[in-house]
């Protein structure tokens, strides 16, 4: 039995392009699974934690199908053969897009 990490696209230049870690045990708890997982691509810890070891506000853990942030945080359950999401929040946009769209005519098309 062993926990599957899913690793989004930023971080895999950290995890030797891999979209998928196993991290070949079955830890009691997320804490424990990421640690295991610091361990093999130290470049991902950074990334995911600040230097008081709480998880950065723009990424997102999932235990299966629920937010860790729900469940007790580092200290929520991982059951055995678990899949672990890392999900990088993504935002911004363009102005130029604003724009186009405030120039939509009802039909979709641009006005000129």
């Amino acid at each position: 039995m062993s926990v599957i990490f899913h690793i989004p696209g930023p971080l895999r230049e950290f995890t030797s392009g891999q979209s998928q870690v196993d991290i070949g045990d079955s830890p009691a708890t997320l804490g424990q699974a990421l640690s295991i997982l610091w361990t093999m691509y130290p470049g991902v810890r950074d990334r995911i934690a600040t230097e008081q070891e709480q998880i950065r506000e723009h990424i997102h853990i999932f235990v299966g199908n629920e937010h860790m942030r729900y469940t007790g945080g580092l200290a929520t359950r991982v059951p055995p053969d678990s899949t672990i999401s890392i999900v990088a929040a993504v935002s911004g946009g363009s102005r130029s897009v604003s724009r186009a769209r405030s120039r939509a005519q009802p039909d979709g098309r641009l006005r000129r």
